[in-house]
């Protein structure tokens, strides 16, 4: 009986000592989380590795946004005469024209920037019309204009003006009118000769460099006085301009490069407007936009507008847009795009 009392207080005794060496845990010291239970930091995204995701087919990492413009190889811009949409498009007259659009991209809301024709041309490449307001031939301009950024990125240009007497030629010949040619109003195009030479050609010189291989990264078309359809019926535009497509379009798709192939007009015969352009603008005109990466049998109503055809080409090859092109309210042109 002793023993089992012994026993007892020994064993309890133990206890009492082994509990009074054990340090008491503070009030308010919380228990660790397992680690299972640790939230992730919302600030910090979690990383996949790539060896995880080549292992896991089920992840995929976030695709790369496709460019509002696709970046062309080639911009050519054709342009005719003092036409409104609804003279244009659906007309016999111009049953080519009339093919290219139904078959590509026709913009249905495009506005010219004024009147008369030589502030339309300024604007489509220099991105204002300079407080010009006449077909003037000695109101120069002493701004910089897309050749210069096209030039400054690398690329070539060309303009190639129907029955111009010879490269750089200023003034006005029956069938070349100085209006239409909006290169040579610009100082540092003209007031340097062997840039001017080379780049602000005769129509004839096309074929020459299409023979070549040679074509300049942007090409600027304007036909003469008849052919334009200023002067001349529409059915003589639309057989010249089949005639230049037919030049220039296989060469283009033979590169199997992205190109663009722009018509338009310089302006219409009403006032319309749009996109921040005066309340009286240039009318509304009938442009086709032709390219493999356009969608086919599309029309866009979007209103645009001279500048949005500038700023499209700025988005293009990454360049600075000029003047009114930079606005904010100068729609870009991206629906057509596939």
């Amino acid at each position: 009986m002793k023993f089992i009392l012994r026993l007892f207080w020994m064993t309890t005794l133990a206890s009492f000592f082994a509990s009074a060496c054990q340090p008491a845990l503070a009030e308010s010291t919380p228990l660790p989380l397992p680690v299972t239970s640790l939230p992730f930091p919302t600030s910090t995204p979690i990383v996949v590795p790539t060896a995880e995701i080549a292992s896991n087919p089920t992840l995929e990492p976030t695709p790369i946004p496709l460019p509002l413009v696709p970046n062309f190889s080639h911009i050519v811009i054709i342009i005719f005469e003092n036409k409104e949409f609804g003279t244009v498009i659906g007309n016999g007259k111009m049953a080519y024209f009339n093919l290219l659009a139904n078959s590509y991209t026709l913009l249905t809301e495009h506005y010219a920037t004024t009147h008369p024709s030589l502030p339309n041309y300024i604007s489509l490449i220099g991105g204002d019309t300079f407080g010009i307001t006449s077909n003037c031939e000695d109101c120069f301009i002493n701004a910089p204009s897309l050749p210069d950024l096209i030039e400054q990125s690398g690329r070539t240009w060309k303009t190639y003006q129907d029955d111009m007497p010879e490269p750089c030629f200023v003034g006005s010949t029956l069938r070349y009118v100085q209006k239409h040619n909006p290169f040579i109003y610009f100082d540092p195009i003209r007031l340097d000769a062997e840039r001017c030479a080379h780049s602000v050609v005769p129509l004839t010189q096309l074929d020459a460099d299409i023979a070549l291989n040679d074509l300049p990264n942007f090409i600027f078309i304007t036909p003469d006085i008849c052919y334009s359809a200023h002067d001349c019926e529409l059915d003589l535009a639309d057989g010249w301009l089949k005639q230049q497509m037919d030049k220039l379009y296989p060469v283009l798709e033979s590169s199997g490069e992205p190109f663009l192939i722009i018509l338009t007009w310089d302006e219409g015969q009403g006032e319309h407007s749009c996109c921040e352009l005066p309340e009286s603008a240039g009318g509304r005109v009938a442009t086709v936009f032709i390219s493999p990466q356009v969608k086919p049998n599309f029309q866009d109503a979007t209103p645009y507008s001279h500048y949005s055809i500038l700023k499209t080409i700025a988005e293009a090859w990454g360049l600075p847009a000029l003047g009114h092109a930079a606005d904010a309210e100068t729609p870009l042109i991206t629906a057509p795009w596939k």
